[in-house]
């Protein structure tokens, strides 16, 4: 069985449905990209699998146990599309606060927090107060917190929006590093050099997967010279509403 299974899942919100029989497998220490516009329900597919929010019908499960369940929460990390952080305190007191929700022992998190803050080139904004860092800062520091607790599942959405193209780079190197000591990673992303990356890659548009495969077998089955002009073959070439 995979890492995540998503069952024939749909999402309604009132009348309107915002995921249509979505169903997929992420394998093991695979890195797996979820590609398509803004809005086609790309952060409500990732909620589902994190267990922030539950399927109308269908089935999800991660780790092989059935989604929503709160006994996995130390097992996800989970970085949203819009930073969940107290602005007031400093980096340093929003990452303590979030070790002490995941259970983690002081000796254990305060060699943590200096390693995940070194990774998104931070170490020395440690003590400033999260309200005086900047947009791409604050991006940062969410991904240090979504991978203090060391999980086993890791979902990021849109994780490098706002980051420069060196430190984008060392934060692939980093994901690839994990996925090589087994963490499972689901990365949602509109960009389409992040979506080559990945080792497996859906394409979503209006609430539905529209392909799946490695980023290679969804060019040459089409015979695409890009992972653009695929997406745009497979019918992902319009915005989302």
């Amino acid at each position: 069985m995979d890492c995540i299974v998503l069952n024939q899942v749909n999402k309604y919100f009132g009348d309107k449905q915002v995921l249509k029989d979505v169903s997929l497998g992420v394998p093991y220490g695979c890195i797996y990209g979820l590609l398509g516009p803004s809005g086609c329900g790309k952060t409500t597919t990732v909620k589902i699998m994190a267990g922030i929010s539950e399927s109308t019908s269908g089935e999800t499960f991660v780790l092989g146990r059935r989604m929503p369940q709160l006994s996995l929460m130390n097992e996800i990390g989970y970085m949203a599309q819009s930073d969940a952080l107290y602005m007031m305190l400093s980096a340093a007191d929003n990452l303590e606060f979030f070790a002490a929700i995941y259970g983690m022992k002081k000796e254990q998190y305060k060699k943590r927090i200096l390693e995940v803050m070194e990774l998104v080139n931070l170490a020395e904004d440690l003590k400033k107060p999260v309200a005086a860092y900047s947009g791409g800062m604050k991006r940062r520091l969410s991904l240090a917190m979504a991978i203090l607790h060391n999980p086993k599942v890791l979902i990021l959405d849109e994780p490098t929006v706002g980051i420069d193209p060196l430190l984008r780079q060392d934060i692939w190197k980093e994901l690839y590093q994990m996925s090589d000591r087994g963490v499972t990673i689901l990365v949602t992303t509109h960009v389409m050099d992040e979506a080559l990356k990945c080792h497996r890659l859906a394409m979503m548009r209006r609430g539905v997967l529209i392909a799946q495969g490695t980023p290679a077998e969804l060019q040459e089955k089409i015979g695409a010279s890009s992972i653009e002009e695929a997406f745009i073959y497979y019918g992902g070439d319009e915005h989302e509403d």
